[in-house]
């Protein structure tokens, strides 16, 4: 006999008095089921059907495999887990209580109108009125109004988070439009937190913004973040991450985190209870060639919803108490291969801002931690540039050098200075190409904006090549030279 898990989905919890999982010992699948619905009658009827065969509407998994697709009754090992899956699509009609007719708006501290809004809410007995009291209550400061930003604003505010405070510096960009479900066409050029309050009073006025309009830095991160019950992580580089994650264990409140490469996420909750926070799992950022941003890899639109919305319901359960928070657990997503994956992972006894000793107990520069010498318009600092005019008179004057892009093929497909004589040679196999340059010919890098072309100049410079970045990048030429030039 082995002892085996069997999973209890929410709508058949009530007839084994609301448990998530029952344990039985078996040798066998349908051993298990048996066993199962023998101690639990009420479940029996559910589940099996007068000639004894289980019923159409729900399927039992063994591992990811259907029951009913297996030729042979699988034996069951220690510890395997069966799942019963039923089908929950929608609903029937049925008559329903009209909330707000049987309770006394002032005794739960909800109006008649609140009361009708979260109406479904107050039917789940996780929630119920108490619960979304506590949602009114509740304060929840979100960084970044951005692709991450978006869904967590939006469902925050529609659930019933009483104030919602954002963080972000930036105006809405076009190119933001294809994941930033916050704004809109007509807010390109606007401030994001204007464009987010405008939708945010629009999806429920009864939620208070309060919106901070500035980069948000060592100076004043803690006044800043004092006083929110939870911190909600929507930023999307590594110098605010690291400063967010010390301001919060600093401060003593949870931070819900999550980030996007292309087709891939990542969430968690950091710094709840004994869970570990996000230096425990990340000492340290990655050097900046492994780190690039949205702006230059790309995301795939889709991506900010699925982990924004995972990152609301973390912040949500946090606020109700209720469920199992993702604290010393990291959820991984891929949405190429729709792919979750869950690893375990553990507070750090030596962890610099959180272990038993640490030496973080105040905020420190993080820009110099996570090695950021980009200024803001895409230049580094001690490299040596050229501006775009001052390149277009050198090619009008026919002066000698070799022009090179350091971006990706599929960058290059959108717009390139091939025209100019540039050749492409992405950042990546730039190392295994630089034997084929003539080290007598100057070199002029350029990328997207900037930033990569000026690592790229830096190890040129260390190798003695005669190496010089174009300040602002091909978006500098397409502003400054050739406005008909696409961008990105």
């Amino acid at each position: 006999m082995a002892r085996v898990s069997i999973r209890i989905p929410a709508p058949l919890r009530p007839f084994v008095d609301g448990r998530s999982s029952v344990d039985v010992e078996a040798q066998t699948a349908r051993e298990a089921l048996t066993r199962l619905t023998e101690s639990n009658e009420r479940l029996r009827a559910q589940l099996i059907d007068d000639d004894g065969e289980l019923r159409n509407f729900v399927n039992i998994y063994v591992g990811a495999s259907n029951l009913r697709d297996l030729p042979e009754d699988p034996v069951l090992e220690e510890g395997a887990e069966l799942s019963i899956i039923p089908s929950i699509a929608g609903g029937r009609a049925s008559e329903v209580m009209a909330v707000g007719s049987s309770f006394e708006a002032e005794q739960v501290g909800l109006t008649t109108a609140e009361l009708r809004r979260y109406s479904r809410h107050l039917l789940i007995p996780e929630v119920g009125v108490e619960g979304q009291e506590r949602l009114k209550r509740a304060r929840v400061l979100l960084v970044g109004a951005g692709g991450l930003g978006s869904p967590i604003a939006l469902y925050l505010t529609a659930a019933g988070v009483g104030t919602i405070g954002i963080v972000d510096h930036d105006v809405v960009d076009f190119t933001n439009l294809q994941r930033q479900i916050l704004h809109d066409t007509s807010s390109v050029g606007t401030s994001k937190l204007e464009s987010a309050r405008a939708r945010l009073h629009a999806i429920n006025p009864d939620v208070e913004v309060e919106t901070f309009e500035t980069r948000l830095d060592s100076g004043n991160a803690l006044e800043i973040m004092q006083g929110w019950e939870v911190v909600v992580d929507g930023s999307d580089n590594f110098p605010t991450r690291y400063l967010v994650n010390d301001a919060a264990v600093l401060l003593g409140m949870p931070t819900v985190y999550g980030a996007i490469f292309r087709f891939e996420g990542q969430v968690s909750v950091f710094g709840a209870e004994e869970g570990p926070c996000y230096r425990c799992v990340f000492r340290e950022p990655p050097p900046a060639e492994l780190a690039p941003s949205c702006a230059d890899a790309g995301v795939f639109g889709v991506l900010p919803g699925i982990v924004g919305t995972i990152q609301a319901t973390e912040t949500i359960k946090l606020i109700l108490g209720q469920g199992l928070p993702l604290s010393g657990r990291i959820l991984l997503i891929d949405a190429l291969q729709m792919q979750f994956r869950e690893l375990s992972i553990q507070a750090d006894p030596s962890c610099p801002v959180c272990g038993e000793n640490p030496t973080i107990t105040e905020l420190i520069d993080y820009e110099e931690f996570c090695g950021v010498n980009v200024d803001r318009d895409g230049s580094a600092e001690g490299v040596p540039e050229i501006e775009v005019t001052q390149l277009q008179r050198w090619l009008d004057e026919g002066r000698d050098f070799q022009l090179i892009d350091v971006r990706e093929p599929y960058e290059w497909q959108i717009c390139n200075l091939e025209p100019q004589g540039a050749r492409l040679t992405p950042l990546g196999v730039f190392p295994t190409i630089v034997g084929e340059l003539d080290p007598a010919t100057p070199l002029v890098v350029y990328c997207r904006s900037g930033a990569r072309s000026a690592m790229a100049v830096e190890k040129l410079r260390e190798t003695g090549f005669d190496a010089i970045n174009l300040k602002g990048g091909i978006l500098a030429w397409a502003e400054e030279v050739d406005e008909s030039m696409p961008t990105y």
